[in-house]
Order: C-alpha cells, then sequence, then structure tokens
C-alpha cells in the first residue's frame, strides 16, 4: 500500500481537520469584519463620536488615576525621641501649658526645623511637635512627632532611612545650645493612625495651616470658617436648636458662658454638636451635667461670674477636626492690642437669626482702663472681664455667640482660650466692643469643677 504524509493524504481528501479548522476560522474573522463594518456603517456620526471620546476618557481617566497613586504626596509621621544633658528637669515640664514647657519645646522644635529645612528633605518637612518632656537623671527627655510629605509610591523603609540619616548627621553639626546625647537618639515610624492620635490629643493644634488671613472678616457678614481651622468650638443645643458656642477643653468636659442656662437647666434637654457645620455635625453628644459658677445671678444687669462647665455623657472621639483647646495658667497675661479670634454660629446682625456655617472675627485685646472709659462701657468692666474688639465697631461677636472661644497663639502656633464670649452693647456697635469672660481669672474655678 502506498503511504503518504498526512498533509499529502489530506490534500487529496479534500484537507486535514487543521486546515478545515483554519478554512471555517478565516471564513468567520472575514464574515464578522464584514457585519461589523456594515454596523459601524449604520452607526450616525454623533454615536461613533460618543463611543470614541469615550474611550478617550476612560483612558484619561485610567492614566491619571495610576500617576496620582505614583506621585500623590502622603504624610509621614515619625516619632523622634531624645536626651538633652544640658536642661535640668523642672516639674512644671509635666504641663504642654505652662511658660516653662513652651519655652524648651520651642528651642527644640526650632532646633528640628533648622535641621531639616537645611537638607535635600526641606521641601518635604511640615514640622515638628514636642509631645512630652520626661525626666531623666541626667537631663531632659523629649519626645517629638515629625510630620513629612512623601510620594506615597515611596517605601517607608526608604523614607525613614532618609529622614534618620539627616536627623543624626545634621544633629551632630547643627549649632545650638541644646546638647544632644548623641547616643540616645531613636526615630520610629508611626502609622498615620497613631500619628495622628499623637497631635490630636495635643492641645491648641490647628493641623491645617490657615496662618494668612485676608483683611478683617466679620462673625456678623464675614467669612465662613474652613474644616479643621477651629477644631475646639462646639455648639450646645437646646431642644435640638443651637443656643450657645461652647470650648472643647477635654474629651469629656466644655467651658462656655453661664447665661446660656439662665432660663434652662436641665441637662436631659442639652445636647453638643461639633464641626463647622451645625447640620450635619461631625459629631453630637448628650450632656451629663451642667454646672453653673456658685456666684453667678441672674439678673440681666449682672455680667460677673458669667462661666459654666458642661459635662458630657460620652467622650468626644478626637480628630484633626475636633480636639481641645489650651487653658492657659492663671498667671499668664494676655498682653493690650494681642491679635485674637472669636468664633460662632451666631447672628450676621443684631437681633438677627443664627447660621449654619461657622464664621470668624479678628478683634485685638482693648485694655480694661480704655474699655472703662465714659463713652465706652463707664466702669462696667471688672477683674473677671476682658474687651476686644475694634472701638470704630463693625468687628463684633453677636446674639448666639455666647458662650463661645475667644483665642490667641503663642509663639509656638498653639492656641489658647483667652475669653469666653459674654456680652455687649449690640453687635459691632462704634465704642461698644465685645466683651468676654476672662478666662485666667476663672482658671483656678475651672480646675475644680473639672480637674483639667
Amino acid at each position: 500500500m502506498l503511504r503518504c504524509c498526512t498533509v499529502c493524504c489530506g490534500a487529496q481528501d479534500g484537507g486535514s481537520p487543521r486546515e478545515k479548522s483554519f478554512l471555517l476560522t478565516s471564513e468567520w474573522y472575514t464574515e464578522a469584519v464584514i457585519q461589523m463594518d456594515r454596523a459601524v456603517r449604520r452607526l450616525e456620526p454623533w454615536k461613533i463620536a460618543v463611543i470614541v471620546v469615550s474611550v478617550i476618557v476612560g483612558l484619561a481617566l485610567i492614566i491619571g488615576l495610576i500617576t496620582f497613586l505614583l506621585c500623590h504626596d502622603q504624610d509621614r509621621y515619625y516619632n523622634a525621641s531624645f536626651l538633652i544633658t544640658n536642661v535640668d528637669y523642672n516639674p512644671q515640664y509635666e504641663r504642654q501649658t505652662t511658660e516653662e514647657f513652651r519655652n524648651l519645646s520651642e528651642d527644640i522644635e526650632t532646633m528640628i526645623s533648622e535641621i531639616f529645612r537645611g537638607s535635600f528633605l526641606s521641601k518635604r518637612y511640615i514640622r515638628s511637635h514636642v509631645v512630652t518632656l520626661s525626666p531623666d537623671p541626667v537631663g531632659v527627655l523629649a519626645s517629638v512627632v515629625l510630620v513629612f510629605k512623601f510620594p506615597s509610591a515611596d517605601s517607608e523603609e526608604a523614607t525613614w532611612g532618609q529622614v534618620n540619616r539627616v536627623l543624626l548627621r545634621r544633629l551632630r553639626a547643627t549649632s545650638t545650645f541644646l546638647n544632644v546625647d548623641q547616643s540616645t537618639i531613636k526615630l520610629t515610624e508611626l502609622n498615620k493612625e497613631k500619628g495622628d492620635n499623637l497631635l490630636n490629643n495635643c492641645c491648641g493644634i490647628r493641623r491645617q495651616a490657615f496662618s494668612s488671613f485676608t483683611g478683617v472678616e466679620r462673625i456678623t457678614g464675614g467669612q465662613g470658617a474652613r474644616e479643621g481651622e477651629w477644631p475646639w468650638q462646639a455648639s450646645i443645643q437646646q431642644d435640638g436648636t443651637h443656643r450657645c458656642g461652647a470650648s472643647i477643653i477635654s474629651n469629656t468636659w466644655l467651658v462656655t458662658a453661664a447665661h446660656c442656662f439662665r432660663e434652662v437647666k436641665d441637662p436631659r434637654r442639652w445636647t453638643a454638636s461639633f464641626g463647622i457645620l451645625l447640620r450635619p455635625p461631625k459629631q453630637r453628644k448628650l450632656v451629663r451635667r451642667i454646672i453653673v459658677h456658685e456666684r453667678y445671678s441672674d439678673l440681666l444687669t449682672d455680667h460677673d461670674n458669667d462661666v459654666a462647665v458642661v459635662e458630657l455623657a460620652s467622650p468626644i472621639e478626637f480628630t484633626s477636626e475636633v480636639h481641645s483647646v489650651c487653658l492657659p495658667e492663671a498667671s499668664h497675661v494676655f498682653p493690650n492690642n494681642a491679635s485674637c479670634f472669636v468664633t460662632g454660629w451666631g447672628a450676621l446682625e443684631n437681633d438677627g437669626y443664627s447660621v449654619n456655617l461657622l464664621r470668624q472675627a479678628e478683634v485685638r485685646i482693648i485694655s480694661t482702663e480704655i474699655c472703662n472709659r465714659r463713652q465706652v462701657y463707664g466702669g462696667a468692666i471688672t477683674a473677671g472681664m476682658v474687651c476686644a474688639g475694634y472701638l470704630d465697631g463693625q468687628v463684633d461677636a453677636c446674639q448666639g455667640d455666647s458662650g463661645g472661644p475667644l483665642v490667641n497663639a503663642n509663639s509656638r502656633g498653639i492656641w489658647y482660650l483667652v475669653g469666653i464670649v459674654s456680652w455687649g452693647d449690640d453687635c459691632g456697635k462704634p465704642n461698644k466692643p465685645g466683651v468676654y469672660t476672662r478666662v485666667t481669672y476663672y482658671r483656678n474655678w475651672i480646675n475644680s469643677k473639672t480637674g483639667i
């Protein structure tokens, strides 16, 4: 029998199965192309344009997302600890609000900033913040949170190495009166949650930089506040309606004005909300207890002792948008003409209605001597009060701002509670600046009721 190869035999009997399959596939593909061409020809031009644009937009979104993920900067947190050997520990370092803590912390933060501002990481460095100053047999142990921005694509190991290298190398070369024991320097990377928690539990910090204000902003008609700008601001509400402002001084305590509770003192009818919007708020809490100053009088003409503290039924969750302001020491003096900010949801004009978005006003402290002049308040300002605003009027707090904070930033950029919105003659009236409860005067009373 004559043998032949498969291809030859297949050619003789009409082709092999493989060749037949190829022919069928080719015929199917050709037919598919013809059908597709006919379908495209049947499409109207505008439909083709929509398809093309959709494809281009889809590709652009994919490319943009990839680029964002590769190039987007994200915050990276580190904890640097080291021993300072030429400074003796002072018990005043236990409290972050003392002048002693502020002075040493400012020196440490300046040193850290000089180290990184003068390095190749200058554009990555954001800030440093001293968290604790602890005792050590040979000095003071400092714990500092460092914040940087690095591309999200950069590995944590690589960025830690860069920060650690600069810290070690430049700390040796930096000229400073602080002697740092090089062998004690330790740098630890913190995840975002832990870094946020450390900073959010430090009073008076504004996480976002809002250092430049354009002109003077009025509560009675100015710009609204931005998210996280005044994180200690609270609203206290009677039966669900905003009545007064308040300041967060811990995760369970607020400080406000006593006159807010002149009519209703039952805590079950009060709630507190947080965030720049009254509706919807960032958080809302029930009230457990209201403590009004014992010597506060309900007489409308008596404004002394206008202070109260409010205990919440459950703790506030501190975030970058909601956390506490610092309370000054009782001995602290805020100088006359110091720049302060007052915030609240009060009316935009006298006898007006509250607003939903938190507003702010820059005001200046006015001396008691000036405020007690005959044409101003004629001797009505007592030791427990402080005036702030402008004698030509226009910029002021108003109804609904009562109980809210008047704050001032120290040289570290940490915000302290100067006063509590208390009273005034109308809103923004010439020679009638706002009058606030002086917090330093009642500092010991606040501590006696709250332990803060």
